[in-house]
């Protein structure tokens, strides 16, 4: 065991205890993967991650760190707002990129992070990765969304593939005020799982806001858990894939803000911009709760 420094962050948002929380491990080196697994299990947090050297791939390619992404139970590909939380954790603690961006390796590759200026201090931004799978969902997942959420099938007006490694569904209902006033049951959903190899489907909701330019959407996202059905607070990957379809098909445009959280009593902020080469940038604001050393 040694001391490691350890940060605990919120993430999109600029109010601590009003976003996504994040345990990071800013000195990963030498830790097994049962270690980090057991370490994110305590935390009772739903990501923990651990910085640790690139690989040589990684660093010839011109990767500033790689992370590992922990959940509980199992290890991620990629997940948003571990990206976001990780890098500003890294950057507070006297992380120097390479260039004006910050490369991240991690399981899906190499992720782009920019820094721009935000009113409260520097936002981070990831360029979204591309997506594994997309286009509508089959129907009967669909009616059996409709009847997990509670709303009829009608209701749906869109629906999508939004997998970029965490396997999302997407649905669009009419208005945010149906989106927040979803009471899902996890029974009925719990059959979208039923002989899913690997890792579990999960569901995207979002709605425009009316008449709202900030924020222009409402987001929730819903997936299998200890309890049955866990709401995640803010969740960077599936708002990445989310403006992938929506800017796509012209629901969204290039330019908006989403809230996520607000039925959770949290007040999360996703920034998306849509840039003149096509890449989509998923950016929030990050704050850090707890920072110090951790024996590991």
């Amino acid at each position: 065991m040694k001391h490691r420094p350890f940060s605990q962050v919120d993430v999109f948002t600029h109010e601590p205890c009003f976003g996504n929380p994040l345990a990071v491990v800013l000195d990963g080196e030498g830790l097994s993967t049962e270690a980090m697994q057991r370490f994110t299990d305590w935390t009772n947090l739903s990501e923990c991650t651990f910085i640790v050297p690139p690989t040589a791939e990684g660093a010839a390619a011109g990767a500033d760190y790689r992370v590992r992404i922990f959940c509980p139970g199992r290890e991620l590909p990629f997940a948003g707002h571990p990206t976001l939380g990780t890098c500003h954790a890294w950057l507070e603690h006297g992380g120097q990129p390479q260039s004006n961006d910050v490369v991240q390796e991690c399981g899906i590759g190499l992720v782009r992070i920019r820094r721009e200026a935000g009113p409260h201090g520097t936002r981070l931004a990831f360029a979204a990765p591309p997506l594994l799978k997309s286009g509508p969902l089959p129907e009967g997942d669909v009616a059996l969304i409709a009847r997990g959420l509670g709303v009829a099938r009608q209701d749906i007006l869109r629906h999508a593939w939004c997998d970029n490694g965490p396997n999302w569904r997407g649905v669009m209902l009419a208005s945010a005020e149906q989106v927040l006033a979803l009471r899902p049951d996890p029974a009925i959903l719990a059959g979208l799982y039923i002989g899913v190899v690997g890792p579990r489907g999960k569901v995207g909701v979002v709605a425009r806001h009316a008449g709202s330019a900030d924020p222009a959407f409402e987001v929730r996202a819903f997936f299998p858990g200890n309890a049955g059905l866990t709401e995640d607070p803010v969740t960077g990957s599936l708002n990445a894939a989310l403006a992938q379809w929506l800017i796509a098909e012209g629901v969204a445009p290039p330019r908006y803000v989403a809230a996520q959280g607000t039925a959770l009593g949290r007040r999360g902020r996703v920034h998306v911009d849509r840039d003149v080469d096509g890449t989509i940038w998923i950016g929030g604001d990050s704050v850090t709760g707890i920072r110090g050393h951790l024996r590991l």
